[in-house]
């Protein structure tokens, strides 16, 4: 499939689709901060899951989606699905969990676009520019400043540290690996996969180390509802649209507006402050991703199609 990455003129693409994406993404915190008070970790995310799939099943049979064919197909969508949902959702809330304060869990998954940008060229030969690295630099350090103020002293556990680092290569290399082999996927059977591999891998986990008890209050089914229809089915598609339209590492930057944005959102629903520091941050940070998601040599974009 052929995607024509230029910078084109229709800003609903260019500038409506990558807005539309952080915003969405920013709000899985939210919706994490309000459903872990009522179940544990894996058995939340194993209830998302379960939803997400059933309803993408009913979706695709509905819209007579084509189903994977080949043996290969499934196996390279199960793995991304592993990966993207999996690892980096199932790291990210056991980090919080075990104790590791939300900005600091913020703050290593914000490391993504570095980690990515340093792959690209080696797994999917795409050239990273100067302009791009510096705009790199820049994000990663309106990040900081925008965690600078919530970010405690102590880390959290040793083991909730760890959770979150393998949140950060489980998005990275999913996304990677959902661009080198996912390329022709089908969003709606595809992602039934990836789902279910999620859930598959999930579930004995929340089973054997989890009493799967779910306070079933408004809060908590709010949450769920939130996650599955907004961050599962919206948000990870417009992942995905990015991915295939984008080089790598301009889509990797645009995580870096995940935690400012987090941050807008958290500050009218649970009255959490914006210093001069964080909005100092925040304007860094998009002047970051500007000069990241930009480049005038597309060259880099082909290689990898």
């Amino acid at each position: 499939m052929t995607h024509d990455t230029r910078g084109g003129s229709n800003p609903v693409q260019t500038v409506g689709v990558p807005a539309l994406f952080v915003v969405l993404w920013s709000t899985g915190f939210i919706g994490a901060r309000l459903g872990l008070p009522h179940a544990e970790p894996l058995t939340f995310l194993s209830l998302r899951y379960v939803l997400a799939a059933g309803l993408l099943v009913l979706v695709s049979i509905a819209s007579q989606a084509p189903w994977p064919r080949r043996l290969t197909e499934v196996g390279h969508f199960a793995v991304a699905g592993l990966l993207v949902h999996g690892v980096y959702l199932g790291g990210v809330f056991l980090g919080i969990s075990m104790g590791v304060e939300a900005g600091v869990s913020a703050l290593i998954v914000g490391l993504q676009p570095l980690l990515t940008a340093a792959l690209v060229g080696v797994l999917l030969g795409e050239r990273v520019t100067q302009r791009q690295w510096l705009g790199l630099v820049l994000g990663l350090c309106g990040v900081t400043l925008v965690l600078a103020g919530k970010v405690g002293h102590a880390p959290g556990t040793l083991l909730g540290s760890i959770a979150c680092v393998a949140a950060l290569i489980g998005i990275t290399i999913g996304t990677l690996y959902q661009k080198r082999f996912c390329a022709g996927m089908d969003l709606r059977t595809g992602s039934v996969v990836q789902f279910t591999a999620a859930g598959l891998a999930t579930a004995p986990l929340a089973f054997w180390f989890e009493d799967m008890h779910v306070q079933w209050e408004a809060e908590f089914v709010f949450a769920l509802l939130w996650l599955v229809l907004v961050l599962s089915l919206g948000a990870v598609t417009l992942l995905y649209v990015l991915i295939r339209r984008g080089a790598a590492s301009q889509v990797a930057s645009l995580f870096f507006l995940v935690p400012p944005c987090t941050a807008l959102i958290a500050w009218p629903l649970f009255g959490e402050t914006l210093g001069p520091w964080a909005l100092a941050g925040m304007a860094l940070t998009a002047l970051g991703v500007a000069l990241a998601t930009h480049s005038r040599d597309t060259r880099g974009h082909n290689a990898a199609r």
